[in-house]
């Protein structure tokens, strides 16, 4: 693992020059500026990319079991998520609010070990398992863009409300766009966050003992996949305005944090 140390100590540094870039473009909007940010975001993902394999080739399992390792993969998402969207749809300041996201992310997994502290369990070496906790984390990335989008619709609202003409006013899309991008985002999320779910019992019924769906983090992945369909539900139904709809997508958000974090409540999903 020491071998390969440098490519993530690289990989924060240059990470942290393209977010203060980003930064800078935020408050000057400097074209220049700008495209040097997303340069170095291109060569932050390759190298995480790199980093990423380098482990699954030391690993005797796919890297997704430690939260050193899940914290690495969902910021890899991240970045990889607004690398996509801004080769199709060019939305400078989603792809500054996501690397932001995603840098907090990736910084916090300096302070855990890169190794698990214990032996991984033959239990946890199920390609069932790796599935599973890899469409949970690819959804919790779709979530944390359609959040994004749901935030620049609320920030734009009030700013056309009290008419504050800023050129900030002028880079955000529309409200129509900025909704329409948060509803594909859940659309996105909700069925493959189903699918993990859905893998998860699976491989529960298959391994676990007793009453496993009883355990709380089971409980808080249901409740916010139904959160979330929810959320779909009344976009749908065509019941509610469009900044409820912004405001409770963010609610879902911080109820998708809560179930992140709760990990250690559960008695099968604690962090080796």
């Amino acid at each position: 693992m020491a071998d390969t140390r440098w490519i993530y100590d690289l990989t924060i540094f240059l990470y942290a020059a393209s977010v203060l870039f980003y930064f800078n473009d935020f408050l000057q909007s400097n074209r220049k500026v700008n495209r040097l940010a997303f340069g170095l975001l291109a060569v932050v993902w390759a190298l995480q990319t790199a980093f990423f394999v380098s482990q699954m080739a030391e690993k005797a399992y796919f890297p997704v079991i430690t939260l050193f390792e899940t914290l690495f993969f969902y910021s890899w998402v991240l970045v990889s998520l607004s690398l996509v969207i801004n080769y199709f749809f060019r939305i400078d300041l989603l792809i500054f609010f996501t690397n932001v996201i995603g840098f907090v992310v990736l910084t916090l997994s300096m302070f855990l070990p890169e190794t698990p502290t214990a032996a991984v369990p033959e239990t946890l070496t199920s390609e069932l398992l790796f599935i599973h906790i890899t469409l949970a984390i690819v959804s919790y990335g779709a979530f944390s863009l359609s959040m994004i989008f749901s935030a620049m619709y609320l920030l734009q609202h009030k700013m056309l409300k009290k008419k504050r003409w800023t050129p900030l006013l002028q880079r955000l899309p529309s409200l129509e766009r900025l909704e329409t991008y948060a509803y594909h985002m859940n659309m996105l999320g909700v069925p493959m966050l189903l699918l993990a779910i859905i893998l998860g019992i699976i491989w529960g019924r298959l391994v676990l003992p007793g009453e496993f769906w009883i355990d709380a983090k089971v409980g808080l992945s249901l409740l916010v996949l139904f959160a979330y369909s929810y959320w779909l539900y009344k976009r749908f139904s065509d019941t509610w305005h469009m900044r409820k709809l912004a405001l409770y997508n963010l609610i879902a958000f911080a109820l998708l944090l809560i179930n992140f974090l709760a990990t250690d409540t559960s008695s099968f999903h604690r962090w080796l």
